[in-house]
Protein backbone atom coordinates (compact mmCIF):
# COMPACT_ATOMS: atom_id res chain seq x y z
CA UNK A 1 0.00 0.00 0.00
CA UNK A 2 1.42 3.33 -0.92
CA UNK A 3 1.05 6.04 1.89
CA UNK A 4 0.51 9.76 0.20
CA UNK A 5 2.59 12.58 2.17
CA UNK A 6 0.94 15.81 0.70
CA UNK A 7 2.70 19.15 1.22
CA UNK A 8 1.48 22.76 1.16
CA UNK A 9 3.53 25.51 1.33
CA UNK A 10 6.50 23.76 2.99
CA UNK A 11 3.85 21.71 5.87
CA UNK A 12 2.93 18.24 5.50
CA UNK A 13 -0.75 18.55 5.36
CA UNK A 14 -1.51 14.65 4.93
CA UNK A 15 -0.58 11.13 5.48
CA UNK A 16 -2.24 8.75 3.83
CA UNK A 17 -5.73 10.89 3.08
CA UNK A 18 -5.79 11.95 6.84
CA UNK A 19 -5.54 15.35 7.17
CA UNK A 20 -3.26 17.79 9.53
CA UNK A 21 -4.69 21.05 10.40
CA UNK A 22 -2.20 23.89 11.34
CA UNK A 23 -3.49 27.04 13.26
CA UNK A 24 -4.09 30.28 11.95
CA UNK A 25 -2.83 30.97 8.60
CA UNK A 26 -2.60 34.77 9.60
CA UNK A 27 -0.59 34.66 12.66
CA UNK A 28 1.46 31.89 10.25
CA UNK A 29 1.32 29.50 12.77
CA UNK A 30 3.32 26.27 11.33
CA UNK A 31 1.97 23.81 14.55
CA UNK A 32 -0.08 21.57 13.78
CA UNK A 33 -3.15 21.23 15.80
CA UNK A 34 -4.93 18.50 14.55
CA UNK A 35 -3.96 14.79 12.97
CA UNK A 36 -7.79 13.89 11.03
CA UNK A 37 -10.51 13.67 14.11
CA UNK A 38 -7.16 13.85 17.22
CA UNK A 39 -6.86 17.27 18.46
CA UNK A 40 -2.94 17.65 19.24
CA UNK A 41 -2.07 19.20 22.84
CA UNK A 42 1.09 21.05 23.46
CA UNK A 43 2.73 21.74 27.17
CA UNK A 44 1.51 25.51 27.83
CA UNK A 45 4.14 27.96 26.32
CA UNK A 46 6.15 25.16 24.54
CA UNK A 47 6.27 23.36 21.30
CA UNK A 48 6.59 20.34 23.45
CA UNK A 49 3.23 17.60 22.17
CA UNK A 50 1.65 16.29 24.98
CA UNK A 51 -1.13 14.27 23.44
CA UNK A 52 -2.69 13.11 20.18
CA UNK A 53 -6.29 12.67 20.78
CA UNK A 54 -6.32 10.26 24.37
CA UNK A 55 -2.62 9.47 23.67
CA UNK A 56 -0.60 11.00 26.55
CA UNK A 57 3.09 11.80 25.65
CA UNK A 58 5.91 11.68 28.53
CA UNK A 59 9.12 13.10 28.34
CA UNK A 60 12.79 11.85 30.12
CA UNK A 61 13.28 14.71 32.09
CA UNK A 62 14.46 18.17 30.92
CA UNK A 63 14.31 15.94 27.57
CA UNK A 64 12.69 16.45 24.20
CA UNK A 65 12.79 12.73 24.00
CA UNK A 66 9.55 10.79 24.27
CA UNK A 67 9.96 8.52 27.35
CA UNK A 68 6.60 6.83 26.70
CA UNK A 69 3.38 7.47 24.11
CA UNK A 70 0.48 6.19 25.50
CA UNK A 71 1.31 2.39 27.13
CA UNK A 72 4.15 2.38 24.71
CA UNK A 73 7.91 2.88 25.85
CA UNK A 74 10.12 4.64 23.75
CA UNK A 75 13.85 3.52 23.17
CA UNK A 76 16.89 5.91 22.24
CA UNK A 77 20.08 5.48 21.05
CA UNK A 78 22.20 8.58 21.85
CA UNK A 79 19.17 11.56 21.42
CA UNK A 80 18.09 9.44 18.32
CA UNK A 81 14.59 7.36 18.76
CA UNK A 82 15.18 3.91 17.89
CA UNK A 83 11.56 2.40 19.18
CA UNK A 84 8.10 3.60 20.02
CA UNK A 85 6.25 0.85 21.32
CA UNK A 86 6.99 -2.45 19.15
CA UNK A 87 7.53 -0.38 16.47
CA UNK A 88 11.05 -0.36 15.47
CA UNK A 89 12.87 2.76 13.58
CA UNK A 90 15.68 2.50 11.47
CA UNK A 91 17.63 5.84 9.96
CA UNK A 92 19.51 5.64 6.96
CA UNK A 93 23.41 8.11 6.98
CA UNK A 94 21.83 11.08 7.36
CA UNK A 95 19.98 10.29 10.50
CA UNK A 96 16.49 10.41 8.92
CA UNK A 97 13.84 7.60 9.86
CA UNK A 98 13.58 4.93 6.53
CA UNK A 99 11.13 2.78 8.43
CA UNK A 100 8.52 2.99 11.08
CA UNK A 101 7.96 -0.80 11.79
CA UNK A 102 6.68 -2.06 8.37
CA UNK A 103 6.62 1.49 7.26
CA UNK A 104 8.98 2.24 4.37
CA UNK A 105 10.01 6.31 4.22
CA UNK A 106 11.07 7.51 0.96
CA UNK A 107 12.89 10.72 0.66
CA UNK A 108 13.90 12.71 -3.10
CA UNK A 109 17.64 12.90 -3.16
CA UNK A 110 19.62 14.71 -0.45
CA UNK A 111 15.90 16.06 0.65
CA UNK A 112 14.87 15.95 4.35
CA UNK A 113 10.71 15.93 3.66
CA UNK A 114 9.45 13.04 3.20
CA UNK A 115 8.32 12.46 -0.51
CA UNK A 116 6.11 8.92 0.52
CA UNK A 117 5.87 5.95 2.30
CA UNK A 118 4.75 2.36 1.53
CA UNK A 119 3.05 -0.45 3.85
CA UNK A 120 3.69 -4.07 2.81
CA UNK A 121 0.06 -4.73 3.24
CA UNK A 122 -3.16 -4.64 1.19
CA UNK A 123 -5.17 -2.94 3.43
CA UNK A 124 -6.97 0.04 2.22
CA UNK A 125 -5.89 2.59 4.54
CA UNK A 126 -3.62 2.75 7.20
CA UNK A 127 -3.81 1.68 10.30
CA UNK A 128 -4.47 4.39 13.07
CA UNK A 129 -1.22 2.86 15.44
CA UNK A 130 1.01 3.22 12.77
CA UNK A 131 -0.39 6.67 11.64
CA UNK A 132 0.32 7.88 15.19
CA UNK A 133 3.74 6.51 15.26
CA UNK A 134 4.49 7.98 11.88
CA UNK A 135 3.44 10.82 11.96
CA UNK A 136 4.74 11.34 15.66
CA UNK A 137 8.18 9.83 14.22
CA UNK A 138 8.21 12.77 11.19
CA UNK A 139 7.10 15.49 13.82
CA UNK A 140 9.86 14.88 15.85
CA UNK A 141 12.21 14.76 13.02
CA UNK A 142 10.88 17.85 11.68
CA UNK A 143 11.35 19.54 15.06
CA UNK A 144 14.93 18.22 15.24
CA UNK A 145 15.85 19.51 12.18
CA UNK A 146 14.40 23.26 12.87
CA UNK A 147 16.65 22.98 16.12
CA UNK A 148 19.46 22.08 14.33
CA UNK A 149 18.66 25.00 11.79
CA UNK A 150 17.65 27.46 14.24
CA UNK A 151 21.54 26.84 15.88
CA UNK A 152 23.26 26.76 13.26
CA UNK A 153 22.29 30.16 11.13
Amino acid sequence: MDIELVYDKGLLREIGGVAISYGQPEWMDTTPRALGAWPLEYQRFSATLRAVGDVEIAYRRWSSLPRTVGQWDCEHHKSRLERVGPYQLRHDRMGRACTVGPVRIFYDRGDWNPVGAQLQSTDESLPDELLLVLFLVLFWQKQAWDAHYQAHR
